[in-house]
């Protein structure tokens, strides 16, 4: 498995708008893109900065992920995704090191990547997501 770069860390917002006001209009970062992941429960802004964006997710329904991590653990970082070539792969290799994978096979994720997460358990407490640009 070779990790190309940090691709992005994602915050978990109570109310994105609130959260914008401050990434995007106090701080000054690019809006790249705005997505609704009705799958995930959750809407998403992208700010870029450099090579790297930060994803803010607020969640639209009780039950998601963003959710239960707002309740428990409040706002903040709520995962490092890193970009690999392949996730698939990625993963395989990672099952055979012992590590707890989330998703055990990759599924689509926000703007069209191909993503999987590896538990906090088996990452010292963080949850990673590897992603892939899918290509058309």
């Amino acid at each position: 498995m070779k990790i190309r770069n940090i691709d992005h860390i994602g915050l978990a917002v109570k109310d994105l708008k609130v959260a914008s006001e401050f990434y995007g209009n106090i701080l000054g970062l690019e809006l790249t893109s705005e997505e609704i992941m009705e799958e995930e429960g959750v809407k998403a802004v992208f700010y870029k900065i450099g090579q790297i964006s930060l994803e803010l997710l607020e969640p639209i329904r009780e039950d998601c992920a963003i959710a239960k991590h707002l309740k428990t653990k409040g706002e903040g970082i709520q995962h490092i995704a890193f970009k690999v070539e392949n996730v698939k792969e990625a993963i395989e290799e990672l099952e055979k090191k012992n590590v707890w994978i989330i998703n055990e096979a990759p599924r689509k994720g926000a703007c069209g990547m191909s993503v999987s997460f590896l538990h906090p358990i088996s990452a010292h407490g963080v949850l990673i997501e590897l992603v892939e640009e899918v290509k058309d």
